[in-house]
């Protein structure tokens, strides 16, 4: 039988300006996100819509939050694999398309690590790990486009 987990996070709009959503343009995109004991995160829209491009958007921390689920498992797996991982540094790419009456979403991803391994280490095995955390992950087992992985790998 499956396990449930909650979670939890307060999203609370900092971005009045004094007169509300009264005017389009009269209101700042930007919010605050915060979970219990953690500090809070100042997010903001998309710069393309409007967003301080200084302030990480929604598309920003899903696409972070797909890498970094995706970086844990692969930990997790390379070490029941003794695949012993130095360094694992990751740069995705999000790809997103806007529909004619603005409405958005993602249409892929590419996780692109770079890994760095103990001299010797399997790198077939190494590589082939990435296909298996896609069974595990959270992130990736809830979204509905596809997910590919472009790996280099260092050994040291």
């Amino acid at each position: 039988m499956a396990k449930l987990h909650d979670y939890t996070a307060e999203i609370a709009w900092s971005g009045d300006r004094g007169e509300g959503t009264k005017r389009y343009r009269g209101y700042d995109r930007t919010w605050r996100i915060a979970t219990s004991g953690r500090p809070v995160i100042e997010c903001s829209n998309d710069p393309l819509l409007g967003g301080d491009p200084a302030k990480p958007n929604p598309e920003d921390l899903l696409l972070a939050s797909l890498a970094g689920c995706h970086m844990l498992w692969y930990l997790h797996l390379a070490n029941d694999a003794g695949i012993v991982v130095r360094a694992y540094q990751d740069h995705p790419l999000g790809v997103g398309e806007t529909g004619s009456k603005g409405e958005g979403r993602f249409v892929r991803a590419t996780l692109r690590p770079r890994i760095t391994v103990e001299r010797g280490a399997d790198l077939a095995k190494a590589d082939a790990l990435h296909h298996d955390v896609h069974h595990y992950c959270f992130i990736a087992r809830s979204v509905n486009f596809p997910i590919s992985y472009d790996a280099s790998y260092l050994e040291v």
